[in-house]
Parts: C-alpha cells; sequence; structure tokens
C-alpha cells in the first residue's frame, strides 16, 4: 500500500511546463553568475497507478504524468512502492515498445534533414545523469520538452550511484517511445551488466520490485544492447559516451592472400610489441561493430564499443591504452583532429568524466561548469559534457564536489557551435538510502575487475 493514499489525487494534472514540478533551480549561461534553486513542497498527488494507453499510443500527457508520479513518488513514497505507482505490467510494455525502437536503429545514429532537422530546430545535448531524477526534470523543463523543434541527445550513464536511475531511465524510454525521431539515447558505460552489479542499478531495481526485481532488471538489461554508441548531428557534430575508438586491421592468413582474411584488434600491445600499433577508426568500421553485448569486450575481436563507451581523451599525442581504466583507450589532440578533418566534422561531444575523475587528472580541466574544451584543434574541439550536478550524489569525504551540471544547445544553421547551460543541483534532495558501498567502492571507474565482466550475451544472463 501507498504511505500517501492515491484516492485524494483527484487534481487534474498540470497543462504546461511553468505548471509542472514545484522544485526550481536556475539555468544560466556559462559567463554569467546563478541563483541558488529554491525549491518548494509539492501539493499535487499525481493519478496512481500509471496505467498503459489503451491504444498503446503515448501522449505528451502521459508521459508528463510519469514524470509527475516518479517526483512525488521520490519524496512522499518509499523506494518498494513504486510498483503501486508504475506496476510490472505497465514496466514490461514500457520497455518493450522502446526496446523494438532501440534495437533497430544503427550504432551510429543520424540526425539531419532525412529526421525532420531544419532551420526552426535546436538540438539539447546531455552528459552524465547518474540517477539524478530531480535534475533531470529540471533539465527538461529548463530547456523545454522535446518537440517538433526541439531535438535531444543523451550521451548515456543513466543509471548507477544516485538513487533513483530506474526512473531517469524509464522516463527517457517514454519520451523516446513518444518522439522516436526527437530523442535520441545513446549508451554509456554503466548500462551494462558489470557496472550495475557495483555501483547500485542492479540492487535499487531489486529493492523497488521485490519479488519482480530480476524480471525487471534483466528487461533493462536488455534494453541497454539496443542503445546506439554515438550520433552524427548535421553532419558536424559526434557524440558518444566514451569518445573514439581503434580501427581494424586486416591481415591475410597464410593460406591464401585473397580469402580467409583475419581482422586484427590493436589490443595488448603493450604486452606483445610485435603486433602493429593503434590506429584511429572509422565511422565505417563503427557502424559494423556488435553492439548487443551485456558487457562491451575488453580483448578479442569487438572493441570498437568498449572503446567508444571507456575512452577518454589526453593532451599526449597519439593512442594508447586506457591502463587507468583497464579498458578502452587514451586519445590525443592529434587524433581529434584527424577523426574531424577526415569526416569534415567540428565538434566532438562526450562524457564519462565527472568531477571525482578529474580531480586525477591533471592534464585536463575540473568539471566545474558541468563542461570542459579538451581540445582546439585546426579542425574545431573536443568538448566533455556532464550534466549531473552535485555528483555524485553520495560522497564519503566531508567536502563535496559541489559541480554544475550543465548541457549545450545547438542551433541553426550550422548546429555546430556549442551553447552551454550551466545549473546547480536541485536542492534538498529526498533523503534515501544508497544503493551500493559508497564508502569502499571505486569512485571512477578504475581498475575495473574484468574477470568478472560478462565477454557475450550469452553468458551469464540474469534469472527472470
Amino acid at each position: 500500500m501507498l504511505s500517501s493514499p492515491p484516492a485524494a489525487a483527484t487534481a487534474a494534472p498540470p497543462s504546461s511546463d511553468e505548471d509542472f514540478f514545484s522544485t526550481a533551480s536556475t539555468s544560466t549561461s556559462s559567463d554569467s553568475k546563478p541563483t541558488s534553486p529554491c525549491p518548494t513542497a509539492s501539493s499535487q498527488i499525481p493519478q496512481i497507478p500509471i496505467t498503459w494507453p489503451d491504444d498503446g499510443a503515448l501522449t505528451v500527457s502521459w508521459v508528463t504524468d510519469l514524470m509527475q508520479a516518479f517526483e512525488w513518488a521520490s519524496r512522499a513514497t518509499i523506494p518498494s512502492e513504486l510498483p503501486s505507482v508504475l506496476p510490472v505490467a505497465v514496466f514490461d510494455k514500457l520497455v518493450l515498445a522502446a526496446s523494438k525502437i532501440l534495437h533497430k536503429e544503427p550504432n551510429c545514429v543520424k540526425i539531419d534533414g532525412d529526421c525532420g532537422l531544419d532551420s526552426d530546430s535546436r538540438i539539447v545535448v546531455v552528459g552524465d545523469v547518474h540517477g539524478q531524477l530531480h535534475d533531470v526534470l529540471f533539465l527538461l523543463r529548463d530547456s523545454g520538452y522535446p518537440d517538433h523543434n526541439r531535438f535531444y541527445v543523451f550521451n548515456g550513464d543513466y543509471v548507477d550511484r544516485g538513487a533513483w536511475g530506474l526512473e531517469v531511465f524509464l522516463l527517457l524510454l517514454a519520451w523516446k517511445v513518444l518522439m522516436p525521431q526527437r530523442v535520441y539515447l545513446l549508451r554509456g558505460n554503466h548500462e551494462s551488466k558489470y557496472c550495475t552489479s557495483v555501483y547500485g542499478f542492479e540492487k535499487e531495481v531489486l529493492v523497488k520490485y521485490g519479488d519482480s526485481g530480476k524480471h525487471v532488471y534483466r528487461k533493462c538489461l536488455g534494453c541497454f544492447e539496443g542503445l546506439p554508441l554515438a550520433s552524427i548531428i548535421a553532419g558536424k557534430v559526434y557524440t558518444a559516451h566514451g569518445g573514439l575508438f581503434r580501427g581494424t586491421v586486416v591481415t591475410p592468413s597464410k593460406r591464401s592472400r585473397k580469402k580467409n582474411r583475419k581482422v586484427v584488434h590493436n589490443n595488448n600491445i603493450n604486452n606483445n610489441p610485435e603486433m602493429i600499433s593503434l590506429s584511429l577508426g572509422s565511422l565505417e568500421e563503427l557502424a559494423k561493430a556488435r553492439r548487443s553485448v551485456l558487457d562491451p569486450p575488453w580483448e578479442g575481436q569487438n572493441l570498437i564499443p568498449g572503446d567508444v563507451l571507456w575512452s577518454d581523451p589526453s593532451m599526449s599525442p597519439g593512442l594508447s591504452p586506457n591502463k587507468e581504466r583497464g579498458i578502452g583507450l587514451l586519445w590525443g589532440p592529434d587524433c581529434t583532429e584527424q577523426f574531424l578533418n577526415k569526416y569534415n566534422l567540428k565538434l566532438i561531444i562526450r562524457s564519462h568524466e565527472g568531477p571525482d575523475a578529474r580531480d586525477k587528472r591533471a592534464d585536463l580541466g575540473g568539471m566545474d561548469l558541468g563542461y570542459t574544451i579538451d581540445h582546439i584543434v585546426e579542425s574545431g574541439k573536443l568538448i566533455t559534457l556532464f550534466s549531473a550536478p552535485d555528483y555524485p550524489q553520495f560522497q564519503a569525504t566531508e567536502e563535496r564536489h559541489r559541480n554544475k551540471g550543465a548541457y549545450i544547445v545547438l542551433e541553426p544553421p550550422h548546429f555546430d557551435t556549442p551553447i552551454f547551460r550551466s545549473f546547480e543541483a536541485v536542492t534538498p534532495r529526498p533523503k534515501v538510502n544508497p544503493y551500493y558501498d559508497f564508502e569502499d567502492v571505486i569512485d571512477s571507474d578504475e581498475e575495473l575487475d574484468l574477470v568478472s565482466m560478462v565477454p557475450d550475451s550469452g553468458v551469464q544472463q540474469p534469472a527472470a
């Protein structure tokens, strides 16, 4: 039973963005001074439980009702009561509808005139959000909900660390189902079995859905596998969670130089100096990679997904293994220039590194404003974008990072000049217990337990 009964939920849902949500934060451009957020307690009780439309067609009001229900439940109920807000049957239909769309999309989605991009369009690019529901709700309200002229590209890491990863992921899936050619959800490294087992999402789902928790978690993992890896916006901007990736080298076998060619990925070069040095991958190779894996491999012949999700920029030239993370690459400004120039691009917008990670990287800027410009080269720029303010939600140190989050707006005619919008966290957050041991767990995805990572989607699947 709900701790606050839905019988009183007779008020009509809000009719506009201005009426929606009681908490408020402040969005600022990168060169202005923000004011403090001023939340107030919500007086509206949403109409719950959420039901699936009879005709199966979602509407804007259905999605905003879902958002309001999640926000209300985060403050008025305990986590295990989430099925009374979103029943398992409705969850199943939402995830199935979203999965059908996502699995049909290519590894690198193209957002251009063919999907409706025109001179009246705006594109909002969002970085890591990590289960910080109230900040995501603010971001959507501040930047404007998806509509005919407003596109969204999310760079992944919807779950883990924050306490509302499931709600964040599901509300974004709802927008995707409603507007599949206006909302694009890319995969982050945390949309994986390994990360969700370490950083809290698996436990979160089990707590919230109880006896149905394993089923819900399995369905989420299946949906993760369908998330595209990257996007190209207006032919000018490449976005991905981690960034660039290695190429493949096709070598002839000893039997024949025409038949039975072997595809060799340039990994483990530190252990085998005779191997050909790493080379930058192509969009054609990215298109052929197999993304439907629970955990992107760190060895073998399918390394591109792991690179795209886990790699980091560096100020040192060239490509090298990312020893700090144990998977993916480090790439320098020369690689950024090579990639931009080859494909006539102006920007790379990636995410993946929050304030905790950047504290350990003296060669790159900090994440105080929610973004950094890491490489400025002849052809354009490389930007790191992080959209979770005051991150992580649970910190073991007394002094918090208190970083701002940010999103980027791209405007016509070329969609290649970033407009940065920084914002502070919505406060106070509802009190909730963490779903992982934040005091002991590694804090920036370092020194991965590679043995625990699932090498293929057919292995170690969670029980239904």
